[in-house]
């Protein structure tokens, strides 16, 4: 008797962490923001010293970088960093840097 009760409480639990860790994290998913920038690349070495440089700035957490299009997409943690931030980042490495104007939604 005393396992079913003990196996009963560890269920619950666990259930009842697992609700926590998903609230957690879709808080987490809440602090971040997507910002696309129309970059002057040209070539696959400008898409791959991108992706190496920019990966590593604080608080980026994902990151898309599409070379026929000239984009880069950036996924951010907005208490870490800002648009400024990312953008000047760019230019650093000696690109021309505009944040995307999507003229489809205007």
């Amino acid at each position: 008797m005393n396992i079913k009760i003990f196996s009963l409480v560890l269920t619950l639990l666990l259930t009842i962490g697992g609700v926590s860790f998903a609230q957690d994290k879709k808080n987490k998913k809440d602090d971040k923001e997507i910002v696309l920038f129309d970059v002057s690349m040209h070539c696959d070495n400008c898409k791959k010293r991108i992706e190496k440089n920019i990966a590593y700035e604080k608080g980026v957490t994902d990151m898309s970088v599409d070379l026929p299009n000239k984009t880069v997409e950036i996924e951010y943690k907005k208490d870490k960093t800002s648009v400024e931030k990312l953008q000047t980042a760019i230019e650093k490495l000696g690109y021309e840097v505009t944040v995307h104007n999507n003229e489809e939604t205007e």
